[in-house]
């Protein structure tokens, strides 16, 4: 049977908040949210929000739902190589998928069809059943081969989302600069939310 809710991988580029906000939120709307993340991302995570992530399942599961104020039972982790988990195959991997923040490399191999990791085979899986993939790339400046490895996802019908924040919102903190990238997302994700006011209206969007 097919998992619902959202897949969320977290890879090692700089901006591991805007992944974590991303899970938090998806949680809190009522998602189930299935999360990877690889051995860079733990390492951004102890560099960036001072926080170990474990490699483990249930401890990196247990350790998310602390650091995000969310009750058991709210995520599933998965080890990256674990290769039994719903999320490897097509009939049973959730149909959206947000790799949040990724890498170049990560962008690579999923535009080229690698699946060394569970993150890749998740990703290759939400393309092949023709589900919704979101990369949100956090790199700049951009080489070609990047801007090349983005042309080709979005030919495949993902959709590119750079971590590239507005301003016209007027932030007043780092977190509204991340909420406003992560509202890009769930908007992507046919998820809704109330983390902004939509351009042109007074609303949450």
């Amino acid at each position: 049977m097919r998992a619902e809710g959202v897949s969320v991988a977290l890879t090692g580029a700089s901006g591991i908040q805007y992944g974590l906000r991303l899970i938090q939120c998806l949680a809190r709307a009522g998602e189930p949210v299935h999360v990877l993340a690889s051995a860079a991302a733990r390492h951004v995570a102890a560099l960036e929000i001072d926080t170990e992530l474990p490699r483990e399942a249930e401890a990196l599961t247990a350790a998310l739902e602390a650091h995000l104020g969310l009750g058991a039972g709210a995520l599933s982790a998965y080890a990256e190589d674990q290769w039994t988990a719903p999320l490897a195959s097509g009939s049973g991997a959730p149909r959206r998928m947000a790799i949040c923040p990724c890498t170049t490399g990560t962008l690579a191999a999923v535009a080229g069809g690698h699946s060394d990791s569970l993150i890749e085979r998740a990703a290759d899986v939400v393309l092949k059943e023709r589900g919704r993939l979101v990369v949100v790339p956090r790199e700049t400046p951009l080489s070609t081969i990047h801007l090349e490895h983005m042309l080709s996802l979005a030919r495949m019908g993902a959709t590119v989302l750079p971590a590239s924040p507005g301003f016209y919102h007027r932030p007043a903190a780092v977190g509204d600069l991340v909420d406003f990238v992560v509202a890009r997302a769930l908007d992507h994700l046919e998820v809704a939310h109330g983390l902004g006011p939509q351009w042109g209206g007074s609303g949450p969007g």
